[in-house]
């Protein structure tokens, strides 16, 4: 839980779609991955992220990352700018 209080106050990058084309980018200091995350979003970002070189934080469930995100829905990954 300690670090997703990294995230509340960091620039974050929030969803699947936009972590990925920041891991591509090279945008990406720190990634999150939710432990119940479709296997298919989990395959694409622990991928992104080894190619990236990005250490890769699991947070216990969507919920939890998406409340330490600030946003009301659950989030099945997300990311610390650099």
């Amino acid at each position: 839980m300690l670090e997703l209080e990294k995230l509340k106050n960091a620039d974050k990058i929030v969803g699947t779609r936009r972590l990925l084309r920041a891991l591509a980018a090279g945008e990406v200091s720190e990634a999150y991955l939710a432990m119940d995350a479709d296997l298919f979003i989990a395959r694409q970002v622990r991928e992104a992220c080894e190619k990236a070189g990005v250490r890769l934080v699991e947070a216990s469930s969507m919920k939890a990352l998406g409340q330490a995100c600030g946003v009301e829905v659950k989030t099945a990954s997300a990311g610390i700018r650099k």
